[in-house]
């Protein structure tokens, strides 16, 4: 139960004496105000989770007071009585923000009836409340868009100023940078939190239907129209309506996006009334849209009204930084939805996959983690799990046999910069060379064909030495070396 502590309010001290005793046979702790003035003293000094007020008393009537407990409480709940059950105070009260009127003499089953009612209005609020807070920790910046590069930092700034506001976005990137997910980011961290958040892919969707999708359409519009459907903007009245790759809508749709952002109102398929919606909208696309606005194959118009914001997302390949942290959070979502044992990647895959171009982006880098999981059965992946991953080097793929050991030294240096607050004063030369000491051994040993003596010389150790770096470092030497 959400109910504790109750003010009853009423000038009858018979009243005050009927409910008190009900209410605390209950189980409530209950206070008593025999006028408005001490019930006014009552809710300002104590936390009241019910208040059930008289219409009339001495001084400051019921109304009155409910007036200002709206301004000192708009959480608690107020329930008016009267003895007077005229259409005209049970309209005033709920006017004013009463809970519910009861009109006396009453049975003590209508106490219990609003008590039940209550107790249900608050465990919904309450639940309501802890699922905004699930929902903006889910997008919640830190955790969910991955990044300490400076592309991503301006990123984060500029969501954290529009979110708060109604004004349009434009995400532009390329495929698999996270769009939605940006998108996603400025709605769950905007007071519109809790309300609709309705995603449409305009690529993804055939010229002819994409119409009805937006805007909906009557009964009998088409055939095949058996009942009413809404459209998207009315689906995401109060909330956020993503459009993403916008680019591909017909020039027809834009013109009727336009109205929409103009007048704020739709009108369905086969309709002719014009619905308001109060929709934020968030635009996504691949393409540049201003190039396309020149040719004429984006109306210049619109570009301008969703181009209010603009938020560029940079590539993968040019945020690089990035890389290792992505694959750690990708390492620990796969895992955990998989329900499999804890995976970590190989100084030398890590530097595999910094190196790589991601033509795809995020989303390939994603899957690329998520399929090593599913067929690697070791806890440590290495470049192998990695199958047909090339470096990029000047614009042109190397072997993954050919790892770069300056992608190696960078990757490493990159990881241990970020984390020197978890470090040991004076340690990071000793990571990085432990962690650059076997690939770089087994690489030159690849490069001699085996050749120990040729190795040494080219390392510039003896070859005692190479021999006890191989043993100490796990290489295993191949029948041909």
């Amino acid at each position: 139960m959400l109910l504790n502590r109750i003010l009853v309010a009423d000038d009858e001290e018979s009243m005050r004496w009927v409910l008190s005793k009900a209410l605390r046979k209950k189980g409530f702790a209950v206070d008593l105000a025999r006028d408005g003035e001490e019930a006014l003293r009552l809710i300002q000094s104590a936390p009241y989770d019910l208040a059930i007020l008289d219409i009339k008393m001495p001084g400051l009537s019921g109304l009155e007071l409910l007036d200002q407990v709206r301004e000192l409480k708009n959480d608690l709940l107020v329930v008016i009585m009267t003895a007077e059950a005229s259409m005209k105070n049970a309209v005033e009260a709920m006017k004013r923000g009463a809970y519910d009127y009861i009109t006396k003499p009453f049975d003590l089953d209508v106490i219990d009836a609003i008590i039940e009612k209550v107790s249900r209005a608050r465990e919904i609020t309450s639940q309501m409340s802890v699922l905004k807070e699930e929902l903006k920790d889910r997008y919640h910046l830190e955790k969910n868009i991955i990044g300490n590069s400076p592309a991503m930092r301006e990123i984060y700034k500029t969501i954290g100023k529009v979110a708060p506001s109604d004004i349009t976005v434009l995400v532009q990137g390329e495929s698999g940078t996270g769009k939605e997910l940006i998108a996603r980011a400025i709605h769950f961290n905007s007071k519109r939190i809790g309300k609709p958040f309705i995603a449409l892919n305009c690529a993804a969707i055939p010229k002819e239907l994409l119409e009805s999708e937006l805007f909906g359409f009557e009964k009998g519009a088409f055939t095949g129209a058996t009942e009413r459907k809404l459209g998207k903007f009315e689906q995401a009245n109060g909330g956020t309506i993503f459009l993403d790759e916008i680019g591909d809508m017909p020039l027809d749709l834009q013109a009727k996006i336009l109205r929409v952002l103009q007048e704020k109102e739709v009108t369905r398929t086969g309709g002719s009334q014009n619905i308001s919606v109060d929709v934020r909208i968030v635009a996504a696309t691949n393409q540049d849209l201003e190039e396309l606005a020149r040719k004429k194959q984006f109306r210049e118009d619109l570009f301008y009204r969703l181009n209010v914001v603009p938020l560029h997302l940079v590539p993968l390949r040019e945020r690089k930084e990035d890389i290792p942290l992505l694959v750690e959070y990708f390492l620990k979502k796969t895992c955990a939805e998989l329900e499999v044992a804890g995976r970590t990647c190989s100084a030398e895959a890590m530097a595999l996959l910094t190196a790589s171009g991601w033509p795809g982006n995020v989303r390939e880098l994603e899957n690329t983690i998520k399929r090593a999981v599913i067929l690697s059965s070791d806890s440590l992946l290495t470049p192998a799990d990695f199958p047909g991953l090339r470096v990029q080097r000047g614009g042109e793929p190397a072997a993954t046999d050919e790892l770069s050991l300056e992608a190696l030294v960078d990757m490493k240096l990159r990881v241990s910069l970020t984390n020197l607050d978890k470090m040991e004063t004076g340690d990071i030369y000793n990571l990085v060379l432990r962690q650059i000491e076997r690939p770089l051994v087994r690489f030159v040993l690849e490069k001699t064909r085996g050749n120990q003596v040729k190795a040494a010389d080219i390392l510039g150790i003896n070859r005692n030495t190479l021999r006890k770096k191989i043993q100490e470092l796990g290489i295993e030497l191949r029948k041909s070396d």
